[in-house]
């Protein structure tokens, strides 16, 4: 019988901090099973262990009424407070620039 072979991968090469003080990894420093979740989010949604989208819906919080609106994060149209009528986020290509003053958080599951 076979002496069973670890499921890890781990080659060897060194792990430093970067100028701006991010991991940098080196070739081949990674567990291929449990990767850091910092390189997982700097992923494809689709080439990730687990796919996950990068999308999420959040409750925007109106500077002038404090009244709370549900607003998705790559919004493709202009949200307006349904009270006061201020602009919550406009659409830019991906995700939506919130205006300054408006403070959001994320939607829980």
């Amino acid at each position: 019988c076979l002496p069973m072979l670890p499921l890890v991968a781990r080659l060897s090469c060194s792990f430093r901090r970067g100028s701006m003080g991010k991991h940098i990894y080196g070739v081949g420093d990674i567990d291929l099973l449990h990767p850091p979740a910092e390189l997982e989010l700097r992923k494809h949604k689709l080439k990730r262990k687990i796919q996950t989208p990068n999308s999420f819906f959040m409750d925007v919080k109106c500077p002038g009424c404090f009244n709370i609106t549900t607003v998705f994060s790559h919004a493709q149209t202009v949200v307006i407070c349904g009270s006061c009528s201020t602009v919550l986020c406009q659409p830019t290509g991906g995700k939506a620039r919130l205006t300054e003053g408006c403070s959001f958080r994320k939607k829980s599951d």
